[in-house]
Formats: structure tokens, C-alpha cells, sequence
């Protein structure tokens, strides 16, 4: 068996997967007030955001400001992020999905491989969606750790209710990064965040709001992210 580190094997982190059937998802950005839809194809999502236990378990480090093994892992870059995708993608054999060049920042991202990735922000919003398709998918304290709620910290992932397709944490506790540009045009090489944190006010937890920052530099206590794969093995 192929094993991460003594506590955590490749089986424990696939069955920590939902298979999210394919469908299309409406898409806004209220800065610019343009719409779009996008077609999805079936992927594999996990059910909880990237814990601190096995970040540490890939990484062998934890930069997290509120420390604990089922606490989000938080305070990582966009990069750090697709690094740890990378090397994870490694341990198991997959084909890595980012090529990273540090000293030019420039990524290149394979969408079509087997390795593990971030979600596009395609993906992020009509999974945390679901099949219901509104800003939330059940009352905002049942499902979310906030402003509200949080203690002014994270929580563990999984304590609160899921949505209709299994996913825990998908609005509230952190922020999660998904893989595409912001705008280029605009913002240069930004990328999209999702879903709020511990220290939003309820008009922010919302399936529909878009947020961006850079991917090398910008880290925070309440930005953390979970991974996807392809379903094409």
C-alpha cells in the first residue's frame, strides 16, 4: 500500500472524494454585472476542505495561524496550494497538473490529466450549488462557520450540514482558491477565491460571491482550499 505517512493512505484520501455529476452552471461578476453559463463535466470533488493534518502529511509543514489536525488548513498562497496538488499528484503516480515556473511566476495548467487540482471557479460554484441553484443551500448558521458563529476562528471541517451532494464547509470557515485567472486584463495573474470564512458577515457567505488576490504573495487566516480531480482514469 502506497502511503503518505504512517496516519494517512491514498485510500483514506480518495474516499474523502464526491463524484460531481456533469450539468451547467450560471455564472455572474457583479463588479462587471457580466453573465455567462458554463458546461460541466463530471469531476471528483472533496468532500472537506485540505485539513491541516493532511497538508502536513503531504508537505511536511503547517502554516496555519489556528492550529489542529481536523482544522482547515489556512495562511497558504494560490501557489502553495497547487504545489501541494503537485506533490500529492506525485506520491500516487498522477500526472501532475501544474507546470510552475517560480522565478517568471508563469503556471501552465493541464485540466485533461489525472492528477489532483484545484476546481475551476466553475466548478466551485455548481458544487457548492448543487442541484438547488441558489446563493445558499439551507439556513446560513446550519451550514456555515461566520462572523456570527466562528469564535472568531476556524472549525473543524465537517461539523456543519452539507449540501445536497455530500460537501462539507463549501460556504464559511475559509476561503478556498480555485485554479483560474481572475481577469488578466485587469488584475494580471490574480486568482479567484470562494465561499467566505470564519470572519465574514452573512451579505459575503454566499455561493455567488467572487473575491481575487495574487497567487504568490497573498496568505491569510481565513484562505484555505480543497482539491479536485478528473474523472478520466
Amino acid at each position: 500500500m502506497k502511503t503518505i505517512n504512517k496516519k494517512i493512505d491514498i485510500e483514506a484520501i480518495d474516499e474523502l472524494f464526491v463524484t460531481i455529476p456533469a450539468g451547467t452552471v450560471d455564472m455572474r461578476d457583479d463588479r462587471t454585472k457580466e453573465t455567462w453559463s458554463v458546461e460541466i463535466d463530471s469531476f471528483g470533488l472533496c468532500k472537506i476542505p485540505v485539513t491541516q493534518a493532511i497538508y502536513k502529511a503531504v508537505m511536511r509543514e503547517n502554516p496555519s495561524t489556528f492550529i489542529g489536525e481536523r482544522l482547515p488548513v489556512e495562511t497558504v498562497t494560490w501557489i502553495e496550494a497547487v504545489s501541494f496538488c503537485n506533490k500529492l499528484s506525485e506520491y500516487v503516480g498522477k500526472i501532475k497538473c501544474y507546470t510552475i515556473d517560480f522565478q517568471t511566476e508563469k503556471v501552465i495548467f493541464d485540466s485533461k490529466v489525472n492528477g489532483y487540482r484545484l476546481p475551476t471557479e466553475a466548478e466551485w460554484q455548481y458544487a457548492c450549488q448543487a442541484s438547488i441553484k441558489e446563493i445558499r443551500y439551507g439556513g446560513l448558521d446550519e451550514i456555515a462557520w461566520f462572523k456570527e458563529n466562528s469564535n472568531n476562528r476556524t472549525q473543524e471541517v465537517g461539523l456543519k450540514k452539507p449540501n445536497e451532494w455530500g460537501l462539507y464547509d463549501m460556504l464559511g470557515n475559509v476561503w478556498e482558491w480555485c485554479s483560474d485567472i481572475y481577469d488578466e486584463t485587469v488584475y494580471g495573474n490574480y486568482r479567484v477565491l470562494r465561499g467566505a470564512g470564519w470572519c465574514d458577515q452573512e451579505r459575503s457567505v454566499m455561493a455567488t460571491t467572487r473575491r481575487r488576490s495574487h497567487p504568490f504573495s497573498f496568505k491569510i487566516d481565513d484562505l484555505g482550499f480543497r482539491i479536485a480531480k478528473n474523472l478520466n482514469e
